[in-house]
């Protein structure tokens, strides 16, 4: 492995199974840092392609993102390391097919639980190759001021703190990410900063070792001081005591070795990482800090003396003149999201979208404030559930039990109705659900069903003024108006709609009052009288005996009830009522397999 510097200002990464987070949280550092390019070229989502919307500073950026491995190399050939935030079930196959790209240099696996057997090909396919792998298991790496993977160092707060928007004189390498985050604070405290660092993952089995890398950082000029913190089990630090005894580190090496308190139990320890065990004295973090002290590294007496160490040896360096501290300078201000400003107080924003009827930000859903839960365990019906929505309050069990048998009544007439037969059409014609059903409620409007709130309108508005019967319906005459809800095309006198029936039936029985449908009756009189067909019909019966529910409930004020009227709801349970039809149409074309439909010519009169 050995060479130099894996990463620089201008490294990209392409980031496999898109994490918002991390890949926000790399961006942010791009602008901390002032580099000109996003570190980000690129995001691989299986199964997925487009953009993904992300903040370049105060620029908001569109990140393409493709489908395969092969299709984001190809699209970003200057993209040479390889960001895998896949599961442990996937992430060995993913990271496999990055190496084999030749595009690709570094491949960084977060995921933990790689199996053995996998990340040893992994490792055998890197070295071979002359590739970098890191973890799995890991946090990543940082090279301070150019280049972090995903959630490396956290926020930006502690990036900050740590000064590593800008590169020191250190470099840093450790088996644990959480400690690596220690330790760069330790290092902005006592040096003038971290070059780079490296978490090589806490698995039995890492992709890069801890001298790989201390080899490594042998070879960059900018690195002056080298800082490793093992841990015990394995065998990884024997191979930098070796390192160090064969004179192929020329830097001052401080390790520490973590582990020391395993003795004090009385039988095998197994600590955070599936590596962290020692498997004998020679994998004892004792034996491994005196191999280490012995082969010439600064090894301290204990962690807590860890810092004094890096610390005294940097000042040597200073003394002899091999290290001109960093010059200290202030960074860019990151934008705070939006959202995290407004938890923080900091600013109000207006909202875009007012909702009184339901509610998700909960554990549960809530409908007019009633929870879900108890909507299923009080037994609550679809009248309820529509009272709830659409009047957002409990309706009696007589106006509920109501609305559903509106819907029952209405939610079909039949395949010859202009509803049905455009949804028919449109079934046949080989388009969705979606497509059919809409088309059928486009004809929805004062021809067809939807004449439910002009009669409750009109017959309001004439009860109202006291107009009787023969005013109300010659008064609409002279306007040129036909009475809504009055009038059907194969009802007669004789033979009325038992639909309208078994609404009044219902209504006399359970309603307080039904003013408005005795009047709308009283109407129907007159209107026979002129002709046999203008009978009361459905619309008209819905639109009265609505009426008498709002107004003899108790529940709605009349200036409610005007609301209702003139927003639409009447009409609004037709349309819920039909679509339960339409949707049946649509499924019973599908299921009979019926071909394309086309009208006869027999049906049509040519005409000049």
């Amino acid at each position: 492995m050995a060479t130099g510097q894996l990463f620089s200002c201008t490294t990209q990464a392409l980031f496999y199974n898109y994490k918002q987070l991390p890949i926000q949280r790399m961006l942010d550092f791009d602008f901390l840092c002032g580099r000109e390019t996003p570190s980000v070229a690129g995001i691989i989502n299986p199964g997925a392609e487009g953009f993904q919307k992300l903040f370049f500073g105060q620029e908001e950026i569109a990140i393409p993102v493709h489908s395969t491995i092969e299709a984001s190399c190809a699209a970003h050939p200057t993209a040479d390391v390889f960001i895998n935030f896949a599961s442990f079930r996937s992430a060995a196959a993913s990271s496999m097919a990055a190496l084999k790209q030749p595009t690709i240099r570094v491949v960084a696996i977060i995921a933990e639980g790689v199996p053995e057997s996998d990340a040893k090909q992994l490792i055998a396919y890197a070295r071979a190759n002359n590739k970098v792998v890191i973890g799995p298991a890991t946090v990543g790496g940082i090279q301070a001021g150019a280049f972090k993977i995903g959630d490396t160092a956290g926020t930006i707060d502690n990036i900050i703190h740590c000064k590593l928007y800008r590169p020191g004189s250190v470099g840093f390498v450790s088996k644990s990410g959480g400690m690596s985050n220690e330790l760069y604070n330790t290092v902005a405290r006592v040096t003038d900063g971290l070059f780079e660092g490296i978490a090589i993952g806490g698995d039995v089995f890492p992709g890069s070792t801890l001298s790989d890398h201390v080899l490594r950082f042998n070879n960059i000029p900018q690195v002056k001081l080298i800082v490793v913190l093992g841990e015990l089990g394995g065998s990884d630090e024997y191979s930098l005591v070796e390192a160090l005894k064969q004179g192929k580190v020329s830097k001052p090496v401080v390790a520490w070795v973590s582990g020391t308190c395993a003795r004090l139990f009385k039988s095998e320890v197994q600590f955070g990482h599936a590596g962290a065990k020692s498997g004998g004295e020679l994998e004892s973090a004792q034996a491994k800090n005196q191999a280490l002290r012995d082969a010439g590294a600064v090894v301290p007496t204990s962690y807590e003396a860890l810092e004094t160490a890096i610390k005294e040896t940097f000042e040597k360096l200073v003394e002899q003149g091999k290290i001109t501290p960093v010059k200290e300078f202030k960074p860019p201000q990151i934008p705070e999201d939006l959202n995290s400003a407004i938890k923080s107080g900091k600013v109000r924003a207006p909202t875009h979208i007012i909702s009184t009827i339901s509610d998700d930000r909960g554990e549960e859903p809530c409908y007019a404030g009633v929870p879900m839960s108890s909507i299923v365990e009080q037994g609550y019906g679809v009248g309820d559930v529509i009272s709830l929505l659409w009047f957002k309050r409990s309706l009696p069990r007589y106006c509920t039990q109501f609305i559903e048998i509106c819907i029952m009544l209405c939610a079909d007439h039949g395949p010859c109705v202009s509803g049905a037969h455009n949804t028919i059409v449109t079934a046949r014609a080989g388009k969705d659900l979606v497509s059919s059903l809409v088309s059928g409620l486009l004809t929805i409007g004062p021809r067809f069903g939807g004449a439910v709130d002009d009669a409750a309108r009109y017959f309001k508005d004439a009860y109202d003024r006291n107009l009787t019967p023969y005013e109300f319906v010659e008064s609409m005459k002279k306007k040129g108006i036909r009475v809504p809800g009055i009038g059907h095309r194969i009802k007669r006198g004789d033979n009325r709609d038992k639909r309208v029936e078994l609404l009044q039936a219902f209504a006399r029985t359970h309603f307080p009052s039904v003013k408005y449908m005795e009047y709308a009756v009283q109407v129907e009189t007159y209107t026979l009288s002129k002709a046999n067909n203008l009978v009361l019909n459905v619309d008209g019966a819905i639109g009265t005996l609505f009426l008498d529910l709002l107004a003899g409930s108790g529940m709605f004020s009349k200036q409610e009830i005007d609301e209702i009227v003139d927003i639409g709801y009447l009409n609004g349970l037709f349309v819920l009522a039909r679509s339960i039809g339409l949707i049946g149409h649509t499924f019973d074309q599908k299921r009979l397999k019926q071909p394309l439909y086309r009208h006869p010519w027999e049906d049509v009169l040519y005409t000049k």
